[in-house]
């Protein structure tokens, strides 16, 4: 080895102003711990003393809120923010962390003047390191989106590298980006200064108190035990790192927190001979997995390794933090990386190998937002690594949830309600983890898929799609098809196949769009979230009309396209309704909306026993406990024995004649008009719920189907529909249907921050239905004022699909060339051979930046370019969906844009 392992010298620094910080409280002593009094009541518990739960603190207090108690187990900042390397990165792929790390960087700025205590913060930049043509594309891709939300950044040469850090081998780059806002500081000294200005503004603080378990009545957060007695509250928030899990998981009521501790490596040396200046670029070297900093004039380098430890996988083991055991053969590839990218470490002493614990989730994203079982349980936990970079911006989105009920910006990527209570299996959480540790530091491509916890919830037909070559993607817990490779196609292994370019799938999606459109194919989804709210009297179209914004007040037999919308108007869930009798509804959802629309709904639905909601997505109890206090013990007996409900797609102009067959039945549209549902006989199976919509735009049927009953149809679609050219498609032919004819979706295209006067969605409302809705009054008012953003879709002029970089998501939109908004979701048309992208375009006032009205003259007058990785393509913008264009396919020399026109 190159390099000389000393013997630890020196033990973990203590900040002064840690020490400053215990003289002053009367609770950081041990023997006066005991004797420490809490107090009987407040609006807000906070557990946890780290980065996350001083940042709640902090904002709270900045909103106005006074009555907070936080408390800490062991003593400020020792838990996982002592060991934190201190390097605050704003270079992230999602644009919510970024924004939430800009924000921290600005507040980290500023925290030293507003307390007086000393952060150790410096600005020095970062340089992120490409060895590849691929992660120099990664880089250009956020490099894009930092420039046009005001983060200086640049692509770099290999010799400008060296110039900014002259220790780096940079023989084998092919370029970097350089972020010169990016800066270190001391993870602890800013903990101590977000408590010391919470404790400024009123917030109690006790550390050495630790939380037992959380108090629930009905539902409802009503206080917290601790080792020190009961403190009544409205509000807990959960910042317990690490321990989180656990502590969700010790309450009456559990609330799932799915994540787990890696252990995490990084190394100190002793200073250079010539000490490193201070204000050294922190480097990150993702293709050798490793980052360094400047350490008091030597350096910091830890990496991710490609085969973690999982630790602590129960129990509450520390109170504190400690340094874990060292392991330098479990260390040394990173060393060795670290030593080829600075050859002048071999004659550096190295002084210690740190290792401690980091929580990561099952998506690499945080975790934040309130339980969807217990009323307000807020919780912000599972930073993957970067609470120091996310901390400052994670507590202000928090803080604004809890005191305005919605942060300013939508982080549903990172609200806990994505994840439903299968998430959380200690093995399912211990093997992905050992997945996405290492992916901090992989290539990020679109459409990758994660390798582990896989095959957790399977179609009935999972095995025979699997056997005709399904390729499959996992949905909140689902296995869905992408699409299906046919006998003798060979594609590329799974690592070969990771790429920003033109995809090798891409001829067999080609192949399955072309049936949906010519012939008929069918599409297992089964995944989307499904409902049933029934009553015994006109309960349920009461609640309903309420809750959503279009007339539910149809004929039996109907279907209704609708949003969920927040007082704000914006989209809580976009959903279709079948109205299957007077008192009884049928409610289809996105697949990941099944936690989120569940808890909304039980939120606001009355709680009378006349009421019944029921999610028969996937087992008939939906979360078990959950779903039984909405009903009468009868109700429940019977709500146990109903069948589970899958769903087939059949899509396509042959699937009237399929179906006809298969039910002896007239489907014509004068028999079966659109946006209709009757159940009826398919093959020998009775009771399926047809649907004449297909989520595409495209001609063909719902078939909601006993789960008893699900392989019969299927065989029988696959052997009589074989004269009409059947075949299998899978989503990505889907999404490539629906996105060509304008279809938004909820998650990418909609949101909680997205009204449907923004998106189109116009059609979807009844202002003047008689009966008062959630977020009515917001959107009569947005009608009066105007919007001052717009949905658009985008057809890309001259983009070559093979061999230009391909839109994926995110990627800046330019009118005018000014920065006018971000993409939300792309496919490539296979109908007009082009890609197609949508996304939202503002109003930027050129003199002061502010918002303006968004009209339809100012959509029509612009010229459009969209930013894929630092490239700009031309692209024509169209605020209406494409219709009777797409009966016949035209190729794209024949196309004018001008002949697209609205519904």
């Amino acid at each position: 080895m190159l390099y000389r392992l000393l013997s630890i010298v020196q033990r973990q620094r203590t900040s002064p102003g840690w020490q400053n910080w215990s003289s002053s409280r009367s609770s950081t002593s041990a023997t006066e711990a005991h004797s420490v009094t809490l107090p009987a009541q407040a609006q807000v518990v906070i557990c946890g003393g780290g980065i996350m739960g001083t940042s709640v603190a902090y904002h709270l207090s900045k909103m106005g809120w006074q009555d907070i108690v936080l408390l800490e187990q062991g003593r400020l900042a020792a838990g996982s923010t002592r060991f934190c390397a201190g390097i605050l990165s704003t270079a992230r792929h999602s644009s919510i962390e970024q924004k939430m790390a800009d924000y921290s960087n600005k507040l980290y700025l500023q925290l030293e003047q507003e307390t007086g205590i000393q952060t150790g913060y410096l600005r020095t930049g970062s340089i992120s390191l490409a060895q590849t043509q691929d992660r120099l594309i990664s880089l250009k891709r956020i490099n894009s989106r930092l420039n046009v939300i005001g983060i200086p950044s640049e692509i770099i040469s290999p010799k400008k590298v060296a110039e900014l850090h002259p220790l780096l081998n940079v023989h084998d780059l092919v370029g970097a980006m350089h972020v010169p806002e990016d800066a270190v500081v001391s993870s602890p000294d800013v903990a101590l200064a977000l408590a010391s200005a919470a404790s400024q503004n009123g917030v109690q603080i006790y550390d050495r108190t630790s939380v037992l378990h959380v108090l629930i009545k009905k539902g409802q957060v009503t206080g917290v035990e601790t080792d020190k007695g009961q403190i009544e509250c409205q509000y807990f928030v959960n910042c317990a790192g690490q321990w989180a899990y656990e502590l969700g998981l010790s309450n009456e009521e559990p609330v799932s927190i799915p994540l787990h501790a890696c252990e995490h490596f990084y190394l100190l040396t002793r200073p250079w001979n010539t000490p490193l200046q201070s204000n050294t670029p922190t480097v990150v070297d993702a293709d050798g997995r490793i980052y360094i900093r400047n350490w008091q004039g030597g350096i910091l380098s830890g990496g991710f390794e490609k085969n973690p430890k999982p630790i602590f996988t129960e129990g509450k083991n520390q109170l504190e933090i400690q340094n874990l055991r060292e392991d330098w053969d479990h260390f040394e590839p990173l060393l060795s990386s670290l030593l080829r990218r600075m050859p002048e470490l071999e004659t550096l002493e190295i002084m210690k190998l740190v290792n401690c614990p980091e929580t990561f989730t099952p998506d690499m994203k945080c975790i934040m937002g309130e339980s969807p079982v217990v009323q307000g349980y807020f919780v912000l936990a599972g930073m993957n690594s970067a609470g120091l970079s996310l901390g400052g911006g994670a507590g202000k989105y928090l803080a604004e949830w809890m005191v305005y009920g919605y942060p300013s910006e939508n982080v549903w990527e990172l609200d806990l309600q994505r994840f439903g209570a299968l998430q959380s299996s200690r093995t399912f959480l211990r093997h992905r983890v050992m997945e996405v540790m290492p992916l901090m530091y992989d290539l990020k491509v679109p459409r990758w898929d994660f390798q582990t916890g896989r095959q957790l919830r399977t179609s009935p037909l999972y095995d025979r799609l699997d056997a005709q070559g399904a390729r499959w993607m996992e949905k909140h817990g689902f296995e869905r098809a992408k699409f299906f490779v046919p006998p003798n196609k060979d594609l590329l292994p799974l690592e070969q196949s990771k790429t920003f370019y033109k995809p090798d799938w891409f001829d067999i999606v080609e192949s399955e769009v072309k049936c949906c459109k010519e012939a008929v194919c069918v599409i297992d989804m089964s995944s989307f979230t499904k409902f049933e709210i029934t009553s015994t009297g006109d309960q349920a179209l009461e609640s309903l009309q309420y809750l959503f914004s279009n007339d539910l007040d149809v004929p039996v037999g109907h279907i209704v396209h609708t949003g969920m919308l927040n007082e704000d108007g914006g989209y809580e869930n976009d959903c279709s309704i079948a109205r299957l009798n007077r008192r009884s509804f049928f409610m289809i959802s996105p697949t990941d909306q099944q936690v989120h629309c569940w808890a909304w709904l039980k939120k606001y639905m009355p709680k009378d026993s006349n009421l019944l909601l029921e999610d028969v997505t996937w087992k008939y109890t939906g979360r078990g406990a959950t779903l039984t206090k909405l009903l009468t013990p009868a109700q429940s007996a019977v709500a146990f024995t109903k069948p589970v409900v899958r769903a087939l797609n059949l899509i396509g102009p042959r699937a009237v004649d399929l179906l006809s067959e298969l039910s002896y039945a007239p489907m014509t549209p004068d028999h079966f008009p659109t946006l209709f549902c009757k159940e009826m006989s398919v093959g020998y199976a009775n009771g399926i719920r047809v649907m004449s919509m297909t989520h595409t735009g495209e001609p063909g049927f719902m078939l909601y189907i006993p789960i008893e009953y699900a392989l019969h149809i299927y065989n029988e679609m696959m052997s009589v529909g074989q004269k009409y050219g059947i075949r299998n498609a899978g989503y990505y032919a889907l999404r490539s249907l629906r996105i060509e004819k304008f279809f938004s979706f909820w998650g990418q295209d909609l949101n909680a921050l997205t009204t449907p006067l923004e998106c189109g969605g116009e059609s979807r409302v009844k202002l003047e239905k008689g009966i008062d809705f959630i977020g009515r009054d917001a959107l009569l008012q947005q009608k009066q004022n105007g919007v001052y953003k717009r949905l658009a879709m985008f057809i890309l002029d001259d983009h070559d699909t093979d061999v230009d970089f391909w839109p994926w998501w995110g990627e800046p939109i330019y009118r005018n060339g000014q920065y006018a908004g971000k993409t939300t979701s792309s496919a490539y048309s296979y109908t007009l051979e082009r890609h197609v992208c949508l996304g939202y375009v503002h109003n930027f006032s050129e003199d002061s930046g502010e918002e303006q009205v968004v009209t339809t003259d100012f959509i029509n007058r612009g010229e459009y370019e969209i930013d894929i990785a630092g490239q700009r393509f031309q692209a024509k913008a169209k605020l209406y969906p494409i219709t009777s264009y797409f009966t016949h396919k035209r190729r794209k020399d024949d196309v004018e844009l001008s002949d697209f026109h609205g519904k």
